[in-house]
């Protein structure tokens, strides 16, 4: 029972060791950011090697119609990806220059609604560097089959999480629907009670002056 219980151990330590190797050679940058009428705002990610993956996502949140204006340009300033009026975006595209690439939104078609924008850039670091740890060589095949497994997992963790995402994106686009409905109907409730006092107010002052003021013979 022991040796199975520190067998145990040592592969649960082992699977940690393999994940934040996997972690450590991985940058992402998750934010949400409020964009004000005619306002542009750029970020920024460094790819460090050439065929480097580089994952863009984003999504309206609230605000207008939904849409944003993006531009992905590489170190060079050069427009590697752009789209106009666009609800949401998930590319991936390899890196093909060293250096700083530039993710601009631009809010400039709007003259009143300002936006919160969620958006997320990963670029993952796919050659290995000097200080990675290498398994010894009586378990590759046990590495491999784990590497692969992990591999797996991270795959269907990160589709787990673009699917939160996608939910989060439809659940505050249907809260902001149900604000904006709420608000219409509650000015258009006050508009017809105005309208309503109105016509009442109208109705006893016509009332009045037509006993005020008879026409007719007295007798």
């Amino acid at each position: 029972m022991a040796v199975g219980h520190n067998h145990s151990i040592k592969s649960l330590l082992l699977s940690l060791v393999v994940i934040s190797l996997y972690v450590s050679r991985t940058t992402a940058t998750t934010l949400t950011y409020r964009m004000q009428p005619h306002e542009r705002a750029c970020f920024y990610g460094a790819a460090k090697a050439i065929g480097e993956k580089i994952a863009f996502y984003f999504a309206v949140q609230s605000g207008g119609s939904f849409d944003i204006d993006y531009e992905i340009l590489d170190p060079q300033n050069l427009p590697v990806l752009n789209g106009d009026r666009e609800r949401q975006g998930d590319y991936v595209f390899a890196a093909s220059k060293v250096g700083e690439y530039t993710f601009c939104f631009s809010n400039t078609m709007s003259t009143f609604a300002e936006k919160l924008v969620d958006f997320d850039i990963s670029v993952e670091h796919e050659l290995n560097e000097g200080g990675a740890l290498k398994p010894p060589k009586p378990n590759v095949d046990k590495e491999t089959s784990m590497d692969e497994s992990l591999r797996k997992i991270g795959d269907s963790l990160y589709a787990v999480q673009r699917q939160q995402k996608f939910f989060r994106t439809r659940e505050n686009r249907n809260f902001d629907t149900v604000k904006s409905t709420e608000g219409r109907i509650f000015w258009f409730a006050l508009i017809q009670g105005g309208m309503i006092m109105l016509m009442a107010v109208l109705q006893v002052y016509v009332v009045r002056n037509f006993f005020r003021n008879p026409k007719g013979p007295r007798i």
